[in-house]
């Protein structure tokens, strides 16, 4: 099989604790053609979606140390290799947010002819933090606006800790804690995260959602789920002086076993990801409240991985191939 990935520059990657570099390995570990492109790769040449790829098979059994060097190595060649995207089998959406839409618009047209992980209308759906309201029973207690005094006065008659999230970024990132104690910072973070300057069309909506206590303590589970079934989870906690799950935030992974709670809160949205296209994703929940679907590049193989003696990436390949036969035999 040609299977090829659509992601952020590969240079940055620290390939030991990074899902993307270890689906990437076991792909290349089965012989299959692994290739690169990045969102502004794809293009349009006599009607058909084509793309500037470079191929990064190297020989197998490396390290993953090495392999990673074999790999941007491959990189550095002058060599392109312009394929129009049907002739691949399988595709990988993994661009960190936020979605270059022209290029998921682009790769629509091909979405039922090469099996993409995610879909492009999933990624469309799902790719902002506003998808977790089609389960309005299992999320926190939700607001979303870009008017400074709406959101004050939802802190104010909250009465409590809220958090303040950008719609479209990861990793923790311009996430924060408001209260009603400080008002004067308050006021000016909205101000800011709303961009209030502007004029109200070109404002930048937020969602402020309520503050989960227990975070503190006992962080968040995140929940890797493959065609709606769960493959591992991780408890995430953060460091010290700060509310943040994220690794990138500097939290710390721990290993977990799941509770009924979220067992349950899975199996709520499982039937609603496949119907989306939506097949391998991160769950991110706290307490009994999910408070995130991450669709776009989903993290946490590596470290669950080590932590419960697994291999995620063979489950997320084994499926992969699974779909490419089934496509083909349709065909």
């Amino acid at each position: 099989m040609d299977i090829a990935f659509l992601m952020d520059r590969l240079d940055t990657i620290a390939p030991e604790n990074e899902t993307t570099s270890h689906l990437m390995y076991e792909c290349n570990q089965r012989g299959h053609g692994v290739y690169f492109l990045e969102p502004h790769d794809i293009y349009i040449r006599e009607n058909k979606v084509v793309a500037r790829m470079r191929n990064i098979t190297v020989p197998p059994d490396l390290s993953m140390r090495r392999y990673w060097r074999s790999l941007i190595n491959c990189l550095k060649k002058d060599e392109l290799i312009f394929e129009t995207v049907t002739d691949l089998d399988a595709l990988f959406l993994r661009k960190n947010p936020p979605l270059i839409y022209q290029t998921i618009e682009f790769l629509s047209s091909v979405n039922d002819q090469v099996f993409m992980i995610n879909s492009t209308t999933g990624q469309l759906l799902a790719n902002s933090k506003l998808y977790t309201l089609n389960f309005p029973e299992i999320i926190p207690e939700t607001h979303v606006s870009r008017d400074p005094s709406r959101l004050r006065k939802i802190i104010n008659d909250f009465g409590g800790a809220m958090v303040v999230k950008p719609l479209q970024r990861y990793g923790g990132e311009g996430v924060i804690k408001v209260s009603v104690l400080d008002q004067e910072n308050l006021n000016s973070l909205i101000n800011y995260y709303v961009r209030a300057y502007r004029s109200y069309p070109e404002r930048e909506p937020i969602m402020v959602q309520e503050y989960l206590e227990n975070v503190q303590k006992k962080g968040d589970v995140r929940i890797l789920m493959l065609n709606g079934e769960i493959i591992g989870a991780m408890r995430r906690k953060p460091r010290k002086g700060d509310f943040r799950t994220n690794i990138h935030a500097g939290a710390r992974a721990y290993r977990h076993t799941l509770t009924d709670t979220e067992w349950r809160i899975c199996d709520t949205i499982r039937d609603r990801l496949i119907a989306d296209g939506l097949y391998f994703v991160g769950v991110d929940v706290i307490g009994d409240k999910m408070v995130e679907i991450n669709c776009v590049s989903p993290g946490g193989i590596p470290r669950i991985n080590r932590m419960d003696n697994v291999k995620l990436e063979a489950q997320v390949i084994d499926f992969i191939e699974e779909r490419v036969a089934a496509m083909k035999g349709q065909a």
